[in-house]
């Protein structure tokens, strides 16, 4: 995983907190035991060799619950090594009636399987089962020998058990909640870019295919000017050129973020444009004083509408007649733009034309249509609502 600063901090502080304490309390408890005299040495003999086995495998399984992955095959081997090594700790001192010592190796151990174990409910069930069972060895030994300390015997065990599982645990559960956290940050940051990505590309899409249609359409009636008409074809070849400059500069201005399309400029350029290519444009612009609430996104995103619209027809209709109506309808302002002489169906490839844009208007509360009926006519409608949302 690749940490940032401070989770590596923290990592740092976890394998300390849970592996570090763990090994110091092993060693203390058990080293006191074998340095302790007063024990007799077949007691303390078996203890520093499965002290060192023990710790080992404690601090790998629990280095290991820190990974992401770790290899299952040597987990079950480790995890064998560490109830074995337990039990050679647990039975000396269990036998010299040291209720308080013997239960401490099986307690970090049953808190280190359960560290490992990936669902809750066996985690719980291994828990519950170990912390019942504990009382058992101590109390069974204190009523053999009668020594009266059948209470601290049976349930000084379970308690150490349960505290030593929440102790380890938790530091654990909290690593991996941070884990999580970060790779949700960089997952959230990775789509952001991939998001600004798409909409540059659906910025670029829009506004290049516009010019660029536009630019093809006066090339050809150039062209046929060329020798009927000189004087016409050399001012379509003046337009066009002033369209490659303002293509140029829209896209210089898409690549620094700062050009927005507004739906009175691109309502403007269909009627010229529309004109230009023969095509009849009927406008009806209704006006209202709520329509002067719209946000300058809610504008953009019609202007957008206005434009792919345009470009649709001169792109995939041999149009004849368009209309364009623009108006409020119950709070929401609708642009609504119909021509005839429909060819294909542009909303139906793949692409960052109208399907982009639906997206886009769905995000700001809006939405976009678009149909064709049986008599060639295509119609495109958006609508948004009257007051400001969010692009």
């Amino acid at each position: 995983m690749d940490e940032g600063a401070g989770l590596a901090g923290f990592r740092r502080y976890t394998w300390w907190a849970v592996p570090g304490t763990v090994l110091c309390v092993l060693v203390v408890a058990y080293g006191a035991w074998a340095l302790d005299g007063d024990v007799p040495l077949w007691a303390r003999a078996p203890v520093v060799p499965a002290l060192a086995v023990h710790a080992v495998a404690a601090v790998v399984l629990l280095g290991g619950s820190m990974e992401e992955r770790e290899p299952a095959g040597r987990r079950v081997g480790m995890v064998v090594t560490a109830c074995l090594a337990a039990a050679v700790l647990a039975v000396p001192p269990l036998a010299r009636h040291d209720y308080g010592l013997w239960a401490v190796a099986p307690a970090v151990t049953v808190a280190i399987v359960a560290a490992g174990l990936p669902a809750a409910p066996r985690r719980r069930w291994l828990v519950g089962g170990a912390v019942a069972l504990a009382p058992l060895p101590g109390g069974a030994v204190s009523l053999a020998a009668g020594d009266g300390e059948l209470a601290y015997a049976a349930l000084f065990p379970a308690c150490l058990t349960a505290f030593t599982v929440w102790t380890v645990l938790g530091p654990l559960w909290a690593w991996r909640i941070a884990g999580r956290l970060d790779r949700a940050r960089r997952l959230e940051a990775e789509l952001a870019v991939k998001d600004e990505r798409l909409r540059f590309a659906s910025d670029l899409h829009d506004i290049q295919g516009h010019h660029l249609q536009v630019i093809a359409l006066k090339a050809e009636l150039a062209s046929r000017l060329a020798e009927s008409d000189p004087r016409r074809a050399a001012a379509e070849m003046r337009e066009i050129r002033q369209l490659c400059a303002d293509a140029l500069r829209d896209t210089r201005a898409v690549v620094q973020g700062i050009r927005r399309t507004t739906l009175d400029d691109e309502i403007a350029n269909a009627t010229r444009v529309l004109a230009a290519a023969g095509i009849d444009a009927r406008m009806t612009l209704e006006t209202d004083p709520r329509q002067g609430t719209l946000d300058d996104p809610t504008r953009s995103l019609l202007g957008l509408v206005m434009r792919e619209a345009t470009t649709n027809v001169l792109r995939h209709s041999q149009a004849r007649t368009a209309e364009v109506d623009y108006r409020l309808v119950d709070d929401r302002v609708r642009l609504r733009i119909a021509n005839d002489g429909a060819v294909t169906r542009p909303g139906s490839a793949d692409g960052t034309g109208l399907r982009g844009l639906a997206e886009r208007l769905r995000g700001a509360g809006g939405e976009l249509t678009w149909e064709r009926a049986d008599d060639d006519r295509f119609t495109v409608t958006a609508t948004l609502p009257v007051h400001g949302t969010a692009e």
